[in-house]
């Protein structure tokens, strides 16, 4: 490919060159002398002198340059590229240099003229809001005389009104034939300020009679005429009544059609396209062949962009209907509220407090100012700036990278690490001054939004480490300003991790800041702020060129946009989640009935529930109460235990008192992989049994790998065992080996060990407990395998426990859950053998676990509203639930009752204030109409 192809037809993204110019007036044959300098990368100047007639002088307004000379260009060339190539020469004047310095520092009201729009920003609001609806046309009358001109086409020039017949007419089709042709070459001129065939009596062309028309067809250029009429007003006022855009409100010379503009605003809502890709699908649309000159005018697009999606808020807002103009809007005003959420004297009632409980900033500083999401920046910074000296605590709950690492993460050169958002949590949408960009850390801006609040008296705030960030939450208050500091007095203020990320904390957390055993949430799960992300961050790929101010005003538009879509599918959506509500409200209704009704069964029952309700009441209104969903009982894991025994080896052999038989191997690892191992066997006896007749090589290759590496483990394990039960060999060698399958409490079904077997799951491992009624045995050694037992016995009825809640929640996935069920059983089946069998031997170690580990059946291992078959009057519920978790399982069937009850109650709450708010604020338009008619 070559270079002129690679490069033609794309505008350039990178900086523009500065060129300085200077003229000079000579004789009468050359008017004007241009010099054009450039600054070349070996340091030289180099200098081009031309001379053009007066009448062919190009615009003074770099922003507004041609992009081709008039001469042709070398075909090697990017015809995109606007800086010049010239030959370079070496200047004669030594002092060029300085004065071309000087002139570059020179700045004129062009060199920003952002700040120039902001002062005409209110008189292209008003613009917008006449186009709404007649405009200056205030009669009915056509042109041709008729009283009924109500049609506008919107896609032709005029903005004129008129009748049926006119509007028939005037698209009718005509004979002739498309060609590439502009108007401005067939002799068209445009007329601003007057009626469409009517004359100017003083038509005064744009500048160099070239003006650029951007618009959804292409790029034009055409013959504009503004009104220079005394009557008439300035060009820029022309053009928006026109519905064109104009770059600049200083004598432009590009426009953009409301219609481009409208385009590409929704179009960046729904694909996220950038301007860039946008401008050159309209200068492609122009002229897909690259043969036709396209004239430049990207940068200046981007400026009409940024201007369009600022007018837009504020007009959709009703800023351009008060009559003190867009500036008296206050922070938080351009934002789209959620109608579902509670504000006070919109949707409300009068008596709702006493009614019962219910449910580079100086380049690019934005034009937003806090009006919308993003807060206000200058304060926000402030506040940001005074924390610097504050150390970042260290979580007491796992270990948290948002907490831990907040002040470790690089952000040093960096405008902002991320931005972070306030949202409500029940309907997704991003709150007023809600919204801020992550300056060190997740600093976020919780206080600015909640300042808008203040007048409610429940507040619920979810974040996915709201276990530590709430700690110091209030007591830095007091570092904020007067007006963000939030008034807890009368208000309840409660604190939630996520229901998606609360797994991850520790077990204490689990229960205390869990939406589904708190009242009053309903079946909120607190994840809105990160479901809006999938579809923002692709916005990321334009904001991030973007300087600071220009990407809020974009991030603030497109939350805006956001929160609109929501607003209008809000109906659709209450409505589809009553109806779940409803359905699964029933449906744990029932459970919770059944489940209270096995309970209650016994005198013992009955009032274990009434102790049980009072304590999880008192909980419900005050947390410092004993937490029901939290275990009473310390129930040891095997990990737990491993854990207690390692450190106890540590000890023992930092004191000296015990001496080590194997260097690496303590006893209590020994007992730990010997059962293991003894589980490693089982699981390979139902793999075993599990294949068919007709088993692939593959699968039986398996079987046969995993047997292999199983054995090498029990010949490893075998030789540390002579050393801590030298009469092994013996045993092994005698016909006094105790029988491997008589255990009659083993209904489980798992396939059992062979004794003619020579295989590695068959081969007897000899622990402990099951020799120790034969030869006798170390009594510490006893007790180290009665612990691992105990809590082997009460991981596997967990395991059970699991096992059955999935089979009667889930269809799928049967067979799989129904093979572990197996092998959890199994290991109960074992795990309480070698408890009876150790019980005699630790009987001053070991009281009271025969009635929370029962023999278990098969016959044992159902559901708790399951009967056997029984009727309610003779059915015993299963004595697997009849433990110490069978409070915790009580309450929280009964949470999982009340928070689909209190749903439903929410959502009908939610459905009268959406109704209440699309009131108010149709009040609100109307009074915006009388007091802007009344200004007016």
């Amino acid at each position: 490919m070559s270079q002129s192809t690679r490069r033609a037809g794309r505008p350039t993204k990178r900086p523009r060159l500065i060129k300085h110019t200077t003229t000079a007036s000579l004789d009468a044959v050359h008017r004007d002398r241009h010099r054009i300098f450039s600054l070349q990368p070996n340091g030289n100047i180099t200098l081009r002198t031309s001379y053009i007639p007066e009448s062919n002088l190009t615009p003074d307004d770099p922003g507004e340059s041609t992009l081709f000379d008039a001469q042709p260009e070398p075909a090697d060339l990017d015809p995109w590229n606007e800086v010049e190539h010239f030959t370079p020469v070496i200047c004669e004047d030594a002092n060029i240099g300085s004065e071309v310095l000087k002139a570059r520092h020179q700045k004129t009201i062009r060199d920003n003229p952002i700040s120039v729009w902001l002062l005409e920003r209110q008189t292209f609001v008003d613009e917008l809001i006449k186009l709404e609806g007649r405009g200056k046309h205030t009669n009915n009358t056509c042109q041709c005389g008729a009283e009924d001109a109500v049609f506008r086409c919107q896609d032709c020039f005029s903005v004129q009104l008129a009748c049926c017949s006119c509007t028939i007419q005037s698209h009718e089709w005509k004979e002739g034939f498309f060609h590439p042709v502009s108007l401005k070459s067939m002799g068209l001129r445009v007329q601003l300020g007057h009626y469409p065939g009517t004359t100017c009596r003083k038509p005064k062309p744009a500048h160099g009679d070239d003006f650029v028309v951007i618009d959804v067809h292409g790029i034009h250029d055409i013959a504009l005429d503004f009104c220079g009429c005394e009557h008439e007003v300035s060009h820029f006022k022309q053009l928006l009544r026109a519905r064109w855009f104009p770059a600049t409100v200083t004598d432009p010379r590009t426009a953009a059609t409301f219609a481009v503009l409208e385009f590409f605003h929704i179009l960046s809502f729904e694909s996220k396209v950038s301007a860039y890709e946008f401008y050159h699908c309209l200068a492609r649309r122009t002229d897909n062949t690259g043969i036709t000159p396209i004239r430049d005018r990207y940068s200046l697009f981007l400026r009409m962009v940024i201007e369009w999606r600022n007018c837009k808020t504020l007009k959709r807002s009703g800023r351009g209907h008060d009559p003190n103009g867009v500036h008296s809007t206050n922070d938080g005003d351009l934002a789209v509220l959620c109608p579902a959420c509670p504000h006070p004297g919109k949707n409300l009632p009068d008596d709702w407090e006493t009614a019962p409980n219910q449910w580079n900033d100086e380049k690019d500083p934005g034009l937003s100012c806090g009006w919308g999401y993003f807060v206000d920046e200058k304060s926000y910074k402030h506040h940001l700036n005074s924390l610097t000296g504050i150390a970042q605590e260290k979580s007491t709950c796992v270990s948290h990278n948002a907490v831990n690492m907040a002040d470790t993460k690089s952000w040093k050169g960096l405008a902002a690490t991320g931005v972070g958002t306030v949202d409500c949590a029940r309907h997704d949408m991003k709150l007023a001054n809600g919204v801020g960009d992550l300056q060190r850390g997740e600093r976020c801006v919780f206080f600015f939004t909640l300042s808008n609040f203040s007048a409610l008296r429940r507040i619920n705030i979810s974040y996915d480490v709201a276990c530590q960030w709430h700690k110091n939450l209030w007591p830095r208050q007091s570092m904020l300003p007067s007006r963000l500091r939030f008034n807890q007095d009368g208000k309840v203020i409660k604190f939630f991790v996520p229901k998606f990320h609360l797994a991850a904390h520790i077990e204490v957390c689990q229960t205390e800041f869990s939406f589904n055993w708190t009242p009053g949430v309903g079946r909120t799960d607190g994840k809105a702020p990160e479901r809006g992300w999938a579809n923002m961050n692709r916005v990321a790929s334009s904001t991030k060129e973007m300087g600071p101010g220009s990407r809020r005003d974009t991030l603030n538009d497109h939350f805006g946009d956001s929160n609109w879509k929501k607003i209008t599918a809000l109906g659709r959506a209450l409505l589809r989640k009553i109806g779940v509500a409803v359905a699964s409200e029933k449906e744990h209704r029932h459970a919770l009935h059944d489940f209270q009704g096995s309970i209650t069964e016994s005198e013992a029952g009955v009032a274990s529930l009434s102790v049980w309700r009072a304590e999880i009441e008192a909980w419900e209104m005050d947390h410092s109460q004993p937490n029901p969903f939290q275990s009473r009982v310390a129930t040891m894991t095997q990990a737990a235990v491993r854990l207690e025994l390692a450190k106890q080896d540590a000890k023992e052999l930092e004191d000296g008192s015990v001496v080590p038989l194997h260097a690496e191997v303590t006893c209590s690892v020994f007992l730990s992989t010997g059962i293991d191992l003894e589980h490693t066997q089982r699981r390979l006896h139902a793999d075993v049994g599990a294949l068919g007749q007709h088993s692939t090589d593959i699968q039986r290759t398996k079987i046969l790998t995993r047997r292999t590496v199983l054995q090498r483990r029990i010949d490893a394990w075998t030789d540390i065992q002579v050393l801590y039960m030298p009469m092994v060999p013996n045993l092994r060698a005698s016909v006094s080996l105790p029988p491997p399958n008589d255990n009659d409490n083993d209904d489980s079904g798992c396939p059992t060990l062979n004794p003619n077997s020579s295989n590695a799951e068959d081969f007897p491992l000899l622990l402990p407990s099951q020799v120790c009624n034969i030869v006798a045995c170390d009594q510490k050694m006893l007790e180290m395998e009665w612990s691992l037992r105990h809590a082997q016995a009460n991981d596997a009825l967990n395991e059970c426990h699991s096992h059955i809640r999935y089979k009667t929640q889930h269809v799928r996935g049967q067979d799989a859950v129904e093979e572990r069920l197996m092998l959890s059983h199994t290991k109960y089946a074992s795990a309480h053998k070698a408890l009876v069998s150790l019980s005699p031997s630790c009987h001053m170690y070991c009281t009271g676990w025969e009635q929370k580990l029962q023999p278990l059946k098969k016959a044992h291992l159902r559901p708790m509203g399951d009967f056997g078959g029984q009727t309610q009057g003779t059915a015993i519920m299963s004595w697997i639930w009849l433990t110490h978790a069978l409070r915790v399982e009580w309450c929280k069937a009964r949470a999982r009752h009340n928070r689909w009850s209190e749903e439903i109650h929410l959502l009908l709450e939610e459905m009268q204030r959406v109704l209440k708010f699309l009131d108010w604020q149709a009040e609100q338009w109307d009074s915006l109409r009388i007091i802007w008619h009344a200004a007016k």
